[in-house]
């Protein structure tokens, strides 16, 4: 079902759920509106394979891109990290032991509390 992304909370869920329809581990939703004016959400979420990673950040840019949205993508190289880039929304999808190293929700949470 194709419809215009017209907020961003409504970009939030469409990006949750493509994560989610894949197998997306430990989904975090962290809104930094008020921290930063880039974006209004960051999303981690973890993928168990390279593959797995690819395979997400695909399945979240094709929804987007389905619900006329935009989004632009780096990391697919390795597929240990992939960021996304969908405007009001920014993704990253994550290996296991790259999301620990950097513990991305950490540092956005604690400064967001």
């Amino acid at each position: 079902m194709s419809k215009t992304v017209n907020t961003s909370k409504q970009l939030q869920e469409i990006v949750v759920t493509a994560l989610e329809d894949l197998k997306g581990l430990d989904i975090k939703v962290i809104p930094v509106g008020k921290l930063t004016s880039i974006t209004d959400y960051m999303i981690v979420c973890t993928g168990t394979s390279d593959r797995h990673v690819k395979a997400l950040a695909n399945n979240v840019i094709n929804d987007v891109k389905t619900n006329n949205g935009k989004a632009k993508s780096e990391g697919e190289e390795s597929g240990e990290w992939i960021l996304i880039d969908a405007g009001d929304v920014v993704v990253h999808v994550m290996l296991p032991q790259t999301r620990d190293f950097y513990n991305l929700e950490g540092l956005w949470e604690n400064n967001a509390a």
